[in-house]
């Protein structure tokens, strides 16, 4: 295989560098993406597994948070608010299905970095970065398909912690 003159791992940081040039260049120019908040507003691209958010250097915990007592999907955006996302319409019906689940399960993306965080649902909720985000909806998609196979909750946690973590 000929050379390409750099690695994998480069390429991928030159993408990202990419990306959150662009992203700091809208942000000057008045776009708000999905993520910064306000309703309405639209992310440029959907958002890779890299650097979710534009936080390079986000923290990264391992802690889940326990599930709020008499949590529900009040908060999680319905398809009509899904309508410039309708790819992810399908992962957003998952999660009200099982919001206590997902009130308990830690994202790895980036968010926990943003104020107001608490759990993946919050990834759900206005402004909704699950609309964009190929993590969030990743840890969505796991969550439901392991708590639908009757995996606890700890379960669900690990696996989400072996793929995404």
């Amino acid at each position: 295989m000929a050379e390409s003159g750099g690695s994998e791992g480069s390429a991928s940081r030159r993408g990202f560098v990419a990306l959150c040039a662009g992203v700091a260049l809208a942000v000057v120019g008045g776009f708000r993406p999905a993520w910064a908040g306000g309703r309405g507003s639209r992310s440029p691209l959907p958002l890779s597994t890299e650097g979710c958010h534009g936080f390079a250097e986000a923290p990264r915990q391992t802690d889940h948070p326990e599930p709020r007592p008499g949590i529900d999907a009040s908060g999680v955006l319905t398809n009509d608010e899904l309508a410039d996302a309708p790819h992810a319409i399908p992962v957003f019906d998952k999660i009200r299905q099982i919001p206590q689940i997902a009130d308990g399960i830690f994202c790895h993306c980036g968010c926990a970095a943003l104020p107001g965080y608490r759990s993946l649902l919050i990834c759900y909720e206005e402004p909704a970065m699950a609309k964009w985000c190929e993590i969030c909806q990743g840890e969505g998609n796991l969550t439901y398909r392991l708590h639908k196979a009757g995996k606890t909750l700890d379960q669900i946690r690990a696996a989400i912690d072996a793929k995404f973590g």
